[in-house]
């Protein structure tokens, strides 16, 4: 089965193409469960996402593609949920979806993944910053607000390392996904990034799986032309650490499928 979960639309005004674009490229691409995950609606940052207004029309947008195409691909609904202290909207939580993607894209406000903020990294502590983002992905987990875990070391986007060893920088927060129940997303995204590389690494992945922890595919596609980006790179690079199964939400209710 092939699972892509984690995908985008114009109303967060940085994507192009349709929703019927979308679905009608990914039933090309063979794609068994495809899903909608937009960016949530926040009071803060708000060019780069939809307008809470948007939701209403967001969501029935989805569920009236979902009905169109229902025997030729199944299609979920979800929000990526910026997970910053003080604006995270219970209008966002209590969505009637299938399932919540919690992203960290924020550092004290400080949108670390953004071109526009790159200099930013010029006087920084590269130790320092990878373990504020695992202490922030650690307390995301502990909130218990949302199914998944999106690219859950972003903080790589654009190649500034630690010195120091990730598995012990990701170690708390890895046990607190588990703790937590999540699914951590593998997501291909990275591989367009300065950093080439997919979302998690082998160090993350080879914590996921000792911990036993579920993943789930996606391609955080932006266009129509990222949609199951590098498929079979991704596919096998989660079957090289041993997993065979991956997660869908239906409900917020998660069912593991075979890939």
């Amino acid at each position: 089965m092939i699972v892509d979960i984690h995908n985008h639309t114009i109303l967060c005004n940085h994507a192009t193409g349709s929703v019927e674009d979308f679905v009608q490229t990914a039933i090309k691409e063979k794609i068994d469960v495809f899903g909608f995950a937009d960016h949530a609606p926040m009071n803060f940052d708000e060019k780069y996402r939809m307008k809470f207004d948007d939701m209403q029309n967001y969501e029935n947008e989805i569920r009236n593609i979902k009905e169109k195409y229902r025997d030729k691909i199944e299609i979920l609904l979800g929000y990526e949920v910026d997970f910053l202290n003080g604006y995270i909207d219970q209008r966002v939580l209590k969505a009637d979806v299938d399932y919540l993607i919690g992203s960290v894209h924020f550092l004290d406000k400080w949108g670390f993944d953004n071109p526009e903020f790159i200099g930013d990294y010029k006087n920084k502590d590269m130790d320092k910053v990878w373990q504020d983002y695992f202490d922030t992905v650690a307390k995301m987990a502990k909130s218990n607000l949302f199914q998944i875990i999106g690219h859950i070391d972003l903080i790589k986007v654009f190649n500034f390392m630690p010195k120091k060893e990730i598995k012990l920088i990701a170690l708390n927060a890895i046990k607190e996904i588990k703790k937590a129940k999540m699914v951590v997303e593998v997501n291909s995204s990275g591989l367009r990034k300065p950093i080439h590389e997919i979302y998690p690494s082998k160090d993350i992945m080879e914590l996921l799986k000792e911990f036993d922890i579920p993943i789930t595919f996606s391609s955080d596609a932006h266009k129509v032309e990222d949609i199951n980006y590098k498929k079979d790179e991704v596919s096998d690079y989660a079957k090289s650490f041993g997993y065979k199964k991956c997660a869908v939400f239906r409900n917020k209710e998660i069912k593991m499928v075979n890939f």
